[in-house]
């Protein structure tokens, strides 16, 4: 397989690598790693000084901050090299063709794995959202206070939730020893979305397919008791047509 020309992970510790080599050690400290954080978040922008000054210091910017960006810039140039970073008409970071960066691939694994799923190809699905969960679970900036990281936070939290949700519906499909896959991820996604009811259902077609049809119907009363002490609610038509198949030992109900 032909190697990538550039690769870049912002998600969890900054890597990037040009040309086979890796360069992040080259970049000039904390701030010239938020500087390039920024601009791969915004490579098919042109950025201008003043926006590049209130990402690195969105409160109280020092006297010299544009002198700041524009050593940063400079010094980002040395490591990258002058051809991927333009500053003609605003900053712009011009990454090679079929450069390869963390958040994007956790994008197109989702879609991909969803689109897997509508087809029924399991196990197309299943892997494509292990990569997004791998990018995902990384976090983004975990240790800094910054407005602009916040909806990459919120972006990877969704698509975490997302994949996770795919993961163990493409596990529960393929069947077999992806079992316990599926019961594993199934039981992780009510665990962080307890409110989401496909993954509740997800958890009792695990166990119910494990032949844990017990375990399945205590997994629907705990959901009955969450939905009615907290939302006042009961559990939705799918999720009982589910539940009633369960109880009669009839073939589980699609969805």
């Amino acid at each position: 397989m032909e190697a990538l020309p550039a690769r870049i992970q912002v998600c969890g510790r900054l890597v990037v690598e040009v040309d086979g080599e890796r360069r992040q050690d080259r970049l000039p400290g904390r701030q010239g790693r938020l500087l390039l954080s920024y601009l791969v978040l915004h490579r098919h922008e042109a950025m201008s000084r003043d926006q590049l000054v209130a990402a690195l210091w969105p409160v109280d910017p020092p006297e010299a901050a544009d002198a700041g960006v524009y050593a940063l810039l400079s010094k980002l140039r040395a490591a990258l090299g002058a051809d991927l970073l333009s500053s003609r008409t605003g900053v712009r970071l011009t990454l090679p063709p079929r450069t390869w960066v963390d958040l994007e691939a956790a994008r197109d694994g989702v879609h991909r794995a969803e689109s897997a799923l509508a087809l029924r190809n399991w196990g197309r699905a299943w892997g494509a959202a292990q990569i997004t969960l791998f990018v995902a679970r990384r976090g983004f900036l975990p240790e800094e206070d910054l407005d602009w990281a916040t909806p990459v936070r919120r972006e990877l939290d969704a698509l975490y939730m997302r994949a996770l949700e795919a993961y163990a519906q493409a596990a529960l499909c393929v069947g077999g020893t992806e079992l316990a896959t599926a019961e594993r991820a199934a039981r992780e996604l009510v665990e962080v979305v307890p409110f989401r009811e496909s993954g509740h259902r997800l958890l009792m077609r695990s166990l119910a397919a494990r032949g844990n049809a017990a375990e399945a119907l205590l997994a629907y009363d705990r959901l009955c008791g969450l939905l009615r002490d907290e939302l006042g609610v009961s559990p939705g038509e799918q999720t009982r047509a589910l539940h009633a198949a369960i109880v009669r030992g009839d073939p589980l109900p699609p969805g």
